[in-house]
């Protein structure tokens, strides 16, 4: 008897949960991990944004959001400011050291992408694209956000 062959769902879950092995192990040199990856994007191309609209984003509590960046003002790549227009409030900017590492990310981050898709040509990779943001806009997922935060 034959094993019947692994379904799209479970596909997805086994290159992705290989990829994510990979790409940690690559950011791993920058002293950053994924999800520190994501707040420094999420910040980098919102600057000035408030912990609320990270939040909101996020979909997590704001609690969560406190817990991260404080992590990521600890390693020095992220500070507050506070919000001229509204002192209770803390605007957040990546600082000298998150965007040396936001450059170095893109540079891992494409190669991070090359050897995952080695096997794609250039139409098959835009097509893999096409269907896996069908797939998750289909599922509701928040484009660009990681699910791994909650």
């Amino acid at each position: 008897m034959t094993m019947p062959r692994p379904g799209s769902a479970f596909l997805l879950a086994q290159i992705g949960a290989h990829a994510a092995a990979r790409f940690a192990d690559r950011i791993g040199e920058l002293g950053v991990v994924p999800s520190d990856v994501g707040l420094l994007r999420m910040i980098a191309t919102q600057p000035g944004r408030s912990q609320q609209s990270l939040s909101e984003e996020m979909g997590v509590v704001p609690s969560r959001v406190v817990a991260l960046i404080d992590n990521l003002e600890r390693k020095g790549l992220v500070e507050r400011r506070r919000n001229p227009s509204d002192r209770r409030h803390y605007e957040l900017h990546l600082t000298e050291a998150g965007s040396h590492v936001m450059t170095e990310m893109r540079r891992l981050g494409m190669a991070h992408e090359n050897d995952i898709c080695a096997a794609l040509d250039d139409k098959q990779r835009v097509r893999l694209k096409e269907l896996l943001e069908a797939i998750a806009a289909q599922q509701g997922l928040t484009s660009g956000v990681h699910p791994g935060y909650r």
